[in-house]
């Protein structure tokens, strides 16, 4: 009986996943997009208002750097949450995690919107500020693992890859989110032009709790814990087995996120600052608005493509892609034009950036074990995070010498890594692999 039921258990699950695997990956999708919706929200602001909200200086372009950095110090939390997270997800699973994330994401979101300025109590508003900004990176560090191990783990063999992607889209989700909001407060003429989208997070918490409190834990933690395979210290083992699969990852992860807030961030400011500016605000969040609509679908159909031909293809395509936009993007935006303004957004968010995202769910979920998954691609993937956290500071340190050519530089450099980090790393979904699938899926 043991030996005839196991292997039909185990096909199944390969060929259609748990009956829960769309309600998570909803659940996962609703959670990264109010994540990425809080944390974003503070990037935009940074680029248009904090510059003189929360810092005094007599100079705009000391006072932007003063806003990245403390955009910047979030990222450096985040491989702590990541620590913190991932180590809890090996060992007490997945979902737990999903829920505190979120919840603390959502109280220190709220709690910038109700920030005194520093016109009313000085140094004291950038100190709260900074201070709710490591918060917000500690919750975020610790949800990105939660929520794509939550759905790979659900989802059928073969269709990983476009599972893992629909949480991914909750980052053009979110980026959506926070511009429409930014959009519609920018004509607004007092203070909650930026207090309004970090309060109107709250009703985004509360329905994000809603749905991941009905989320099923992952079918295969749950195996891991009956089987007794649940490791003791699973940071310790996940450096000592994996450190150089960690490295590889923060290597891939950095063409993703640091092209990204090349991007979101700085290319926001660049576009709006000065006393002539290349282009108003509303073309700028405009064109993001465009992108990260387009990148809803975008994100999922990548994954997807990865599941066809591999995670190794479509990730070195998307890097070298990096590499090569790097000065026809400033080129095209430097016009003024607004056509080519939205349509360097779109080429460079919704092509190139989630060729990317949408591969890394499954790809990263695939280089680990299930007892360290959690450890390994939270590591890995929030290490990164606290590098490329810093790239719109770097950016901006950067073009004050050396103009957008420098900024194109550095952007091209993120490529470089995915490049290398793609060439490094073993790809995990060949034609071999998809072979084995389909002879456990037959029950052979």
């Amino acid at each position: 009986m043991t030996t005839t039921t196991a292997p039909l258990d185990r096909s199944t699950r390969a060929r259609d996943g748990s009956p829960d695997k769309l309600r998570t990956a909803i659940g996962s999708a609703v959670g990264t997009t109010i994540e990425n919706y809080d944390f974003l929200a503070y990037g935009t602001a940074a680029a248009l208002y904090f510059n003189t909200v929360f810092f005094h200086s007599e100079d705009p372009a000391i006072g932007l750097l003063l806003g990245f950095a403390t955009f910047g110090v979030g990222f450096a939390a985040r491989p702590i949450g990541g620590v913190i997270g991932g180590y809890l997800g090996d060992k007490i699973g997945r979902k737990p995690v999903l829920v505190g994330a979120l919840l603390l994401m959502g109280i220190s979101t709220v709690a910038i919107g109700i920030l005194p300025t520093y016109a009313q109590v000085g140094l004291l508003a950038p100190i709260l500020l900074t201070l709710i900004r490591i918060i917000q990176g500690l919750a975020f560090g610790a949800e990105w693992g939660g929520a794509i191990l939550m759905t790979f783990e659900h989802a059928p063999w073969k269709k990983r890859g476009r599972y893992t992607a629909i949480p991914q889209a909750g980052v053009p989700l979110g980026l959506l989110l926070a511009n429409l909001v930014f959009l519609w407060s920018s004509t607004l003429d007092s203070e909650l032009a930026w207090r309004l989208p970090f309060l109107l997070s709250a009703v985004l918490i509360i329905a994000g709790l809603i749905i991941r409190a009905k989320v099923s834990e992952s079918p295969e933690f749950e195996d891991t814990k009956s089987l007794g395979l649940v490791v003791k210290n699973p940071l310790k083992e996940v450096f000592k087995n994996d450190w150089r699969t960690i490295l590889r990852v923060i290597s891939l992860r950095l063409a993703e996120s640091g092209g990204f807030y090349v991007i979101v961030t700085f290319m926001l400011s660049y576009l709006t600052s000065g006393d002539d500016p290349i282009a108003e605000r509303s073309t700028a969040l405009t064109g993001l608005i465009i992108a990260a609509g387009i990148g809803l679908v975008t994100t999922i159909l990548f994954g997807t493509l990865s599941d066809r031909v591999g995670r190794k293809p479509v990730y070195l395509v998307g890097s070298l892609l990096v590499m090569a936009f790097g000065f026809p993007m400033f080129l095209l935006v430097n016009t003024g034009l607004p056509v080519l303004i939205v349509l360097v957004y779109i080429i460079a968010m919704a092509v190139i950036h989630d060729s990317l995202a949408g591969t890394q769910g499954a790809w990263f979920s695939e280089l680990f074990d299930t007892n360290t998954r959690s450890s390994g691609a939270s590591i890995g993937y929030q290490f990164s995070a606290a590098i490329s956290g810093f790239i719109p500071l770097i950016a901006t340190a950067v073009a004050i010498p050396l103009g957008w050519g420098g900024v194109a530089m550095v952007y091209m450099a993120c490529g470089l890594l995915g490049v290398v980090g793609t060439l490094l790393t073993k790809e995990t979904w060949s034609a071999s692999r998809r072979a084995e699938v389909d002879a456990v899926i037959a029950g052979r």
